[in-house]
C-alpha cells in the first residue's frame, strides 16, 4: 500500500518545502506586505494541521498501534509517540540560537530601508543563519509531509498545501537580510529556495531509513510523532507568526476556517 505513494508523497514534499522561493520572489515582486492575507493564510494553515493531526492522524496512528500491540498498550505507545513527536521538533527550536530566529516576521517594505555600511557583513550572518535555522526547521517537516501522503494522499495534500503556506514568509526572512547585504536578488532568492531542500531531503532520508523496518507498528509510531511536530510547529510557529502581523482576530479566523474546511474535506471521504 505504502509504496504506491511514493512518488507523489516525494513530488507533495518538493512542493512543499520549494514554496520557500515563492516568498522570496513575492518579496521582490509585490510592492507592499499583505498583512491580512499572510495572517489569515497562517491562521488557516494551523487550523488545517491542528485539525487533521488530532483527529485524523492521531486515530489512524492508534489504529496501526493497537493492532499490534492490543488496546490498553497501543494506546499508551501512541501518546507516548505523539508527545515524543513533540519533544523532538522541540529540542530542535531549542538547538537554533534566538538571534537567528527563522520565525521573524519581516515586511516587503524593508527592502526601501538601505543599510549603513557597517550593518551589511551583520545582515549577511544573519540572512545565512536564518536559512540555515529553516532548513534545520524544515527536516522534520518534510518527513511529516512524506509520512502523511505515503499513508494517504488526502492528508499529503492537505498538510503540504499548509506547510507551503508556512514556508512562504519564512522565504521572505530569509531573502530580506540577503539582499540587504548583497544587492543581489538573485543570491537572495537562491538562498532562500534551498533553504527549503532540506524537506525533501528529510523525508528521502527518513524513507530510506525506515523502508527495510516498514511495518503498522513503525507507521503506528512514525504517524503518532508527525501530529505531534504539527501540531508544536502550529501553536509555537504558525499562530505566532500570524499575529506577529498584527492581524490578531483575522489569524483566528482563519484557524477556524482551516479547521472548517480539513473537517468537510475528510467527511467527503466517508
Amino acid at each position: 500500500m505504502f509504496e504506491d505513494n511514493v512518488l507523489l508523497a516525494f513530488g507533495l514534499t518538493l512542493f512543499a518545502g520549494l514554496s520557500t522561493g515563492i516568498g522570496s520572489a513575492i518579496a521582490f515582486l509585490a510592492k507592499r506586505t499583505n498583512t491580512r492575507f499572510l495572517a489569515v493564510a497562517l491562521g488557516f494553515s494551523a487550523g488545517v494541521m491542528i485539525y487533521v493531526s488530532f483527529v485524523e492522524i492521531f486515530q489512524k496512528a492508534r489504529i496501526a498501534l493497537t493492532e499490534s500491540l492490543g488496546n490498553g498498550l497501543g494506546t499508551w505507545a501512541t501518546v507516548a509517540a505523539f508527545f515524543a513527536g513533540i519533544l523532538f521538533i522541540g529540542l530542535i527550536d531549542k538547538l537554533v540560537p534566538k538571534a537567528d530566529n527563522p520565525h521573524e516576521m519581516h515586511k516587503i517594505e524593508e527592502l526601501s530601508d538601505v543599510p549603513k555600511i557597517d550593518k551589511i557583513k551583520k545582515l549577511y550572518r544573519t540572512g545565512i543563519f536564518v536559512a540555515l535555522a529553516i532548513a534545520i526547521h524544515n527536516f522534520p517537516e518534510g518527513l511529516a509531509t512524506f509520512a502523511a501522503a505515503l499513508s494517504d494522499p488526502r492528508l499529503g495534500i492537505a498538510i503540504a498545501v499548509a506547510i507551503a503556506i508556512h514556508n512562504i514568509p519564512e522565504g521572505i526572512s530569509v531573502s530580506i537580510p540577503i539582499f540587504y547585504a548583497t544587492g543581489n536578488k538573485k543570491k537572495a532568492f537562491l538562498y532562500s529556495f534551498l533553504s527549503g531542500v532540506s524537506e525533501p531531503v528529510g523525508a528521502l532520508i527518513g524513507y530510506l531509513i525506515l523502508r527495510p523496518f516498514f511495518n503498522d507498528f513503525v507507521f503506528g509510531v512514525l504517524f503518532a510523532a508527525v501530529g505531534g511536530i504539527m501540531v508544536f510547529i502550529s501553536l509555537d510557529e504558525l499562530l505566532p507568526a500570524a499575529q506577529e502581523y498584527g492581524e490578531h482576530h483575522l489569524s483566528i479566523y482563519g484557524l477556524v476556517a482551516g479547521m472548517a474546511v480539513m473537517a468537510l474535506s475528510l467527511l467527503m471521504f466517508i
